[in-house]
């Protein structure tokens, strides 16, 4: 087992406050959790000493040596949760791995929940166009609605399916399967031409990984 310093400790909730208070943290080592960050949402009741247990997103980023994200279900810790781990080394070897885990941002349906103006409408994923931070709010655009959600753009950016739903700005996520058409543009990299006839920036920082995920 590696020694985490003090440091590290402090430098782990330094981090924790780039994200909001609905992310837990967890620090391990290659084979036990030496820290954990609990959130006011989420607390998976890691105790600085467990193992990590096979199954989990921290033991198959180290298992697979890079950085792994995806939906857990409830049966190692008995809440269902969205993972990101990346492992760290140390003299070239693997040395442990850094956990963000967020809640769940929908149930079973996959729709998230907007704010109308007197309702709540809740709005399938395939029915989503694309998210905007816009003034301080982000909106959730959909083909027949469109309200505000209390998750940030960067939650977003983690809780959605990533096989439809692209960063493309800073402040737009977009779902592919509604775009029109991918103009250039002199302002941004390119210009997406949405099903409702919105016209959203690529932003330079984010283009070649949509060029790459959409393979032109």
């Amino acid at each position: 087992m590696i020694k985490i310093s003090l440091n590290a400790h402090v430098l782990i909730d330094v981090i924790g406050e780039l994200f909001s208070d609905e992310t837990s943290l967890a620090l391990s080592d290659t084979n036990n959790y030496v820290y954990y960050r609990p959130s006011k949402r989420i607390d998976l009741k890691i105790q600085p000493g467990d193992p990590v247990v096979e199954g989990t997103i921290t033991h198959k980023a180290l298992k697979s040596k890079q950085k792994v994200s995806e939906y857990m279900d409830r049966d190692i810790f008995g809440v269902p949760y969205y993972g990101m781990a990346v492992p760290y080394q140390a003299g070239g070897e693997i040395a442990g791995c850094v956990t963000a885990i967020f809640p769940t941002l929908t149930n079973a349906l996959s729709v998230i929940t907007v704010k109308g103006n007197d309702e709540w409408i809740p709005i399938k994923y395939e029915h989503v166009l694309y998210i905007e931070a816009k003034a301080r709010k982000t909106f959730v655009v959909g083909e027949s609605h469109t309200g505000t959600h209390k998750y940030s753009l960067n939650e977003f950016d983690f809780l959605l399916p990533g096989s439809s739903f692209i960063r493309c700005h800073r402040s737009f996520i977009v779902n592919i399967n509604h775009i029109q058409a991918i103009y250039p543009d002199t302002h941004s990299t390119f210009l997406l031409k949405m099903n409702d006839d919105s016209m959203i920036p690529v932003s330079q920082s984010h283009s070649s990984y949509f060029r790459k995920l959409l393979g032109f």
